[in-house]
């Protein structure tokens, strides 16, 4: 049985300092991938590095919406040329985020467009960060698609089941975090259990939102054994069918990845 952490921070401050035993914890819990994502480019080469050393991780490239203002240079060559490394298998973390407009909106979105254009160049599907950017997302979401050649993921989604509609009419998968077991998030609760089996991924987005039963620990990918577990009894659908549909899921959106 497979279970994976499509969307984790192993170098991140919290997991970095420990990040042999929060791999084996992992391991311990069940968990057989996981998905080492960058944020700034000065990272590629470390989280490249943790890819390497581990059969079961994998790598992205990518810059955040958050870092855009500090990477005014980043145009899709960078991009194309990093995810050559056989352990990259996406683009990303990208998109948009207005709810902290850590960057100038402008420069986000010509931010996110080089890593569509990466993407479509490469075939390497995108993980897309959105926060209160829901319509410019949509659009850019449903233009792009509509010229061919680019598919991805909705990573960590909290926004509404229109923007998941969008996303799924697009093609994309939609990726469900430890914030669905929060006491509040009844909204995305709601959207969760509608969301097609065959277009659903898991996470953890760690160190950060440590599912119920960890809140107020430093979240780790072990954690996406108990995420899966509350997401299949609030389905109501078989805890190991899910993992292992999830699972293959992630296979088939990162088809790099599987060879």
């Amino acid at each position: 049985m497979s279970l994976i952490d499509s969307h984790c921070h192993l170098n991140y401050e919290g997991l970095i300092e420990r990040q042999d035993e929060v791999i084996a914890n992992a391991r311990g819990r069940g968990v057989t991938g996981m998905l080492n994502i960058s944020t700034r480019q000065k990272e590629w080469d470390a989280i490249i590095a943790t890819a390497e050393k581990h059969e079961d991780i994998w790598a992205t490239v990518g810059v955040h919406p958050h870092e855009a203002d500090a990477h005014p240079d980043l145009g899709a060559a960078a991009l194309i040329e990093a995810a050559k490394h056989p352990k990259v298998v996406a683009i990303g973390e990208c998109g948009l985020d207005y709810y902290y407009d850590k960057s100038d909106r402008g420069a986000q979105k010509e931010r996110f467009q080089a890593h569509i254009e990466a993407a479509r160049a490469t075939g390497l599907p995108l993980v897309i960060h959105t926060r209160d950017a829901e319509e410019d997302t949509a659009e850019i979401l449903r233009r792009e698609t509509a010229k061919g050649g680019v598919t991805g993921v909705l990573h960590c989604f909290t926004s509404s089941q229109w923007l998941a509609d969008v996303g799924l009419e697009c093609g994309f998968y939609v990726s469900i975090s430890g914030i669905v077991t929060f006491k509040n998030a009844k909204g995305l609760q709601d959207t969760a259990q509608k969301l097609p089996l065959e277009r659903l991924l898991i996470e953890t987005d760690s160190p950060f939102l440590a599912p119920v039963p960890n809140r107020g620990k430093t979240c780790e990918p072990a954690f996406v054994a108990d995420t899966a577990a509350f997401l299949a009894e609030l389905r109501g659908e078989d805890v190991e069918a899910l993992k292992q549909a999830t699972a293959d899921n992630f296979f088939k959106l990162f088809d790099k990845a599987a060879a």
